[in-house]
C-alpha cells in the first residue's frame, strides 16, 4: 500500500528545525513569511520582547488595491516591497529571514528579493 506524505507536516518539521537556529533580537528582528494557497503574509518580529513590529500581507488595504490582475509571484513582490518600506520607516535595516519551512523558491524568493531591493539587509 502506498502511503502519501503529508507535505504540511514536512514543512512544519523543517520550520521547527529552522526556528531552533533563528532568533530575532531588537537590533536584528526576524522577518517571518507564511504562504497560504490564496495569499502571502510577512511580519517582522522581536523575539526577545515577543511583539510584532511590522506586518504586511495580501489582505492589507495598501497592497490589496494594487494586486488585482497580478499573479501570486507578483503579489508576493508587492508584499515584500511594502514590508520593507514600513521597516525602513521604523529604522529597521537588518533582519533575520525566516522562510517558515517553505522552500526558498517561487513566492518566498520573490518576497525576499523585493524586500532586499527596497532596503532590508539579510
Amino acid at each position: 500500500m502506498i502511503i502519501k506524505k503529508d507535505k504540511n507536516n514536512e514543512r512544519l518539521s523543517r520550520h521547527k528545525r529552522i526556528r531552533n537556529k533563528i532568533f530575532g533580537t531588537s537590533e536584528q528582528p526576524r522577518l517571518c513569511v507564511y504562504r497560504s494557497l490564496s495569499g502571502i503574509y510577512a511580519q517582522i518580529i522581536d523575539d526577545t520582547k515577543g511583539i510584532t513590529l511590522v506586518s504586511s500581507s495580501t489582505l492589507d488595504e495598501t497592497v490589496k488595491k494594487n494586486i488585482s490582475g497580478l499573479n501570486k509571484k507578483e503579489q508576493a513582490k508587492l508584499v515584500g516591497k511594502d514590508i520593507a518600506e514600513k521597516a525602513v520607516k521604523l529604522k529597521i535595516k537588518k533582519v533575520v529571514f525566516d522562510r517558515g519551512g517553505h522552500l526558498y523558491s517561487g513566492r518566498v524568493k520573490a518576497l525576499a528579493d523585493a524586500a532586499r531591493e527596497t532596503g532590508l539587509e539579510f
